[in-house]
């Protein structure tokens, strides 16, 4: 929905009536609106666009001409969408009489989740421990990326990165962005559904045209899952299908959209729409690190420590570790016993600290020597 909105200015109101109006009613100077939706939607229902507010304006008040206004009440529409809904979020004055000369206003409360700026990624591949699989497979996209006119239909404008949270999918998103040069567009799917039934498929369609004034590009959308849910559970979401139609026309490419790459991540394969699904010309599995990985990780990471550690032996903490991931080990090993530390207003992190991180994240029993604890 494209509207101009006006700014109004409240002036010192005065007690206009409408000729139209009863002897003791006040006009209302203006009106403001704001779209609300269908009482009951549907994924076929029509979310009606207002491309001219100055017709709108012209049509609102040959409609509700009469209507007592009140701040916080909806408007039906009766004519053109029968039963779409929009709020009163202000009129002035408060509780007068919708007129011939009331100036109406109606607010987009859509909000994009486009950038207006393009998003350059400081994360390299040397931040990116582990899963040398997937650097590997990267190294189409890369190419892709620097010469994008040479690929032409074998562009891989479609990529799948897939595996357990917290492996690294986004990191190596932004190391690819960062290598090539190129801006990346990082959402959450779960920022692309809208409030009302049409909203969805529109952003989803900005948030592409966005990425081709930039391109080359990369859009990279985590929690893929969200929006390409699986069609067959339509009744968890009434918008699934709008949005996953939106999704496909995209990436099939029937609007010639040069340079820009799509990677999708998720770790939850088997709700995603197959549809969607056979859309992706590569998947990239992301795995969990082993314990050389873990140990890479762990020391890294404590070395940026704002305080001092102490006696601490991370091979013992890798080996403890088997089955976190990478996110898991910094969030919720390091990062909680740093946290406790620094609670307890000590200067330094010890290997007892550690142990108590994976010890309660584990669900380790507690055990009267350390030997017992190295599992």
């Amino acid at each position: 929905m494209i509207l101009i909105v006006r700014t109004v200015q409240k002036t010192s109101v005065k007690s206009s009536r409408d000729s139209n109006s009863g002897p003791s009613e006040c006009t209302a100077e203006f009106l403001v609106l704001e779209p609300a939706g269908y009482p009951m939607a549907s994924v076929l229902d029509e979310y009606p666009e207002i491309s001219d507010p100055g017709v709108f304006e012209h049509y609102a008040r040959e409609q509700w001409r009469g209507y007592t206004a009140h701040k916080g009440d909806y408007l039906f529409d009766r004519r053109m969408y029968p039963d779409f809904a929009y709020k009163i979020t202000d009129v002035e004055p408060p509780a007068s009489v919708i007129g011939q000369r009331t100036h109406i206003i109606v607010q987009d409360t859509v909000v994009t989740i486009v950038p207006a700026v393009e998003f350059r990624s400081d994360v390299t591949f040397d931040d990116v421990i582990g899963q040398q699989s997937a650097r590997k497979k990267c190294k189409l996209i890369e190419r892709f990326l620097e010469a994008p006119e040479k690929f032409g239909k074998w562009a891989p404008r479609n990529v799948l990165f897939f595996g357990p949270s917290g492996t690294g999918k986004t990191m190596l998103a932004k190391a690819l962005a960062n290598k090539t040069q190129v801006p990346i567009i990082p959402v959450k799917a779960t920022e692309l559904i809208g409030e009302f039934v049409g909203e969805g498929a529109r952003q989803i369609h900005q948030l592409y045209d966005r990425a081709q004034e930039m391109a080359p590009c990369i859009i990279f959308i985590d929690e893929l899952d969200a929006i390409a849910l699986d069609r067959r559970h339509q009744e968890l979401r009434g918008d699934v299908a709008e949005i996953v139609n939106a999704l496909l026309t995209e990436m099939d490419g029937i609007v010639e959209r040069p340079g820009v790459c799509t990677i999708g991540a998720t770790n939850r394969t088997d709700t995603i729409d197959p549809a969607v699904r056979s859309r992706f010309e590569e998947e990239i599995e992301f795995t969990l690190p082993d314990e050389k990985e873990r140990l890479a990780i762990l020391e890294t990471n404590i070395g940026t420590f704002p305080i001092s550690v102490k006696d601490v032996d991370l091979k013992i903490i890798a080996n403890m570790t088997d089955g976190l991931s990478g996110r898991d080990l910094v969030s919720k090993v390091l990062k909680t016993a740093l946290h406790n530390v620094i609670i307890e207003d000590r200067d330094s992190v010890t290997q007892d600290d550690l142990y108590a991180s994976v010890k309660k994240l584990k669900n380790i029993p507690s055990a009267s020597n350390n030997d017992r604890m190295y599992i």
